[in-house]
């Protein structure tokens, strides 16, 4: 095979900090590249760096493209010479149409007037490429995630792309989505694009990739042929840098005393009045027990957990929760809180923290009378409450003063994790708490969640990860269609029985 592109020695400082420290990388025309590691490894530093975000003259080493040293000063450098990126956090508009978001800055236009029926066309027949059969003046905001990644392919497939880079492309994505576009990415190797993919998730690393390199602490630490059956944990191994054959740390399974039940739980959607969302929910949690919800995208577990925590999503939501055996009351968040309930959001980025903020700040944000005297913020308080979180939970930053949106997503999910043990609570609901996250750093997450059990709280884990569910539940509730359609103790659970259940309901 011929080599399309190798990075030698790239070397990127930030101040007090090298991202990147001597990381070689090199592509082979018409393969699909991954690149696999930690949080804060340095994956989306070195494309930045590739695709001239950070532009040459920023970092040490060369870059060699199609034969000859490529100095890219910008995105437009790359983007001429066929590089297109697509960030975890997609660049559409979307208040405008497909082909407006696919040919915005590329406009079919002569004379300064864009002729609309070409562009529509070409759109039609991108579109088609990515198998999307919408009108081309289909507003953004109107497709799901799945789809606006595809959209996001067909517009580099306009630019001429030679070599896509995909960073996370999969992360907001149910399995649906994520196997289509993965399916997708192969059928354009066929037709002669190379890609490279950012990835946690290494069964789809393993199902699509021909090389993967893996990056640690900001070196690449090895290349390998996955085209003879990798396995995750060789995978796992240069990730972490020690063997991980057991994903999820042992712990003692003991239940105590109920401390809280559910009962008659229904709801309604909160604009269509005449959708029942959650219906007839019933389930409880024992002290020092971790429960699981298993179920597809879409099934009504999170719209179940925000129904709960403070009545923040639904309409005409009906029933009781006891906690400690009797009747709790968590009509709003303030009241849930003090009941003895923490919810950690699915979205941690939107509902779950202030990015602009720093750590000292989202860490109390829950429990703000834990730091104030007379209703006056003790600025000292709140600092020691955030160094004690930081500690306890071994978070990586240089001080509770950093900005929460400069940390890994594994940092940022331990912040979130800060802000909610602050309010002490009784029984924590998490809400996917380790989506977007590394192998290291789910280690670190299930780890504190049995440190959580052993003090003899109640976890209420909601996954799409099946084998996370059965690794960390004792018992394991199978939601479809907003009901629970079973349950089982997590050494009955199988992937099959949970998925029989669901399908067969």
């Amino acid at each position: 095979m011929t080599t399309l592109l190798e990075m030698r020695d790239i070397t990127k400082e930030f101040p007090g900090v090298k991202a990147l420290d001597q990381v070689n990388l090199k592509v082979e025309a018409g393969e699909i590249h991954a690149i696999c590691g930690e949080n804060g490894a340095g994956k989306s530093t070195l494309m930045k760096v590739l695709s001239g975000v950070y532009p040459a003259g920023t970092y040490d080493g060369e870059i060699h493209y199609e034969d000859t040293e490529a100095r890219f000063n910008n995105i437009s450098d790359s983007e001429a010479r066929g590089i297109i990126i697509i960030h975890q956090e997609l660049a559409l508009a979307p208040q405008l149409s497909i082909a407006e978001n696919i040919f915005m800055g590329n406009e079919t236009a002569t004379l300064g007037v864009i002729n609309w029926r070409d562009a529509n066309q070409r759109t039609e027949e991108l579109l088609k490429k990515v198998g999307l059969k919408e009108s081309p003046t289909t507003q953004i905001d109107s497709l799901g995630v799945g789809k606006q990644q595809l959209v996001e392919i067909a517009k580099a497939l306009s630019k001429d792309v030679k070599l896509l880079i995909l960073d996370e492309p999969t992360a907001a994505l149910q399995e649906g989505d994520s196997r289509k576009l993965l399916d997708l990415m192969r059928e354009l190797k066929a037709q002669g694009v190379t890609s490279i993919i950012i990835s946690h998730k290494l069964n789809e690393v393993r199902y699509v990739a021909d090389t993967v390199t893996v990056i640690r602490d900001g070196m690449s630490v090895s290349t390998l042929d996955a085209k003879d059956g990798l396995s995750e944990d060789d995978i796992v191994r240069d990730m972490v840098g020690r063997d991980m054959s057991d994903r999820y740390p042992a712990r003692e399974r003991r239940a105590g005393e109920m401390l809280m039940e559910v009962e008659g739980w229904n709801a309604w959607h909160p604009e269509h009045l005449d959708r029942q969302i959650i219906k007839d929910i019933a389930f409880n949690v024992r002290a020092g027990e971790v429960v699981g919800i298993a179920g597809l995208m879409g099934s009504g577990r999170t719209e179940l957990a925000m129904s709960i925590f403070g009545k923040t999503y639904g309409r005409r939501i009906q029933g009781q929760i006891k906690l400690h055996g009797k009747p709790a009351d968590v009509s709003t968040v303030n009241k849930a809180i003090k009941a003895g309930l923490a919810y950690v959001t699915e979205d941690r980025k939107s509902l779950g923290l202030i990015l602009e903020e720093d750590i000292r700040f989202n860490t109390s944000l829950a429990n703000l009378e834990g730091v104030s005297k007379g209703g006056v913020l003790n600025d000292n308080s709140e600092t020691e409450v955030a160094e004690q979180y930081r500690k306890a939970l071994s978070t990586r930053t240089p001080s509770v003063f950093q900005k929460v949106g400069n940390l890994s997503g594994g940092n940022q999910q331990k912040v979130v994790l800060a802000k909610w043990l602050f309010t002490a609570p009784e029984v924590l609901i998490l809400d996917e708490p380790t989506r977007g996250i590394d192998v290291g750093a789910k280690y670190e997450i299930y780890a504190i969640i049995n440190e959580l059990s052993a003090q003899g709280k109640g976890v209420v884990m909601i996954s799409s990860e099946m084998p996370e569910l059965l690794g960390m539940s004792d018992r394991i509730y199978v939601m479809n269609e907003g009901a629970f359609v079973g349950e089982m103790k997590a050494e009955d659970a199988s992937q099959e029985r949970i998925m029989s259940l669901i399908v067969n309901e």
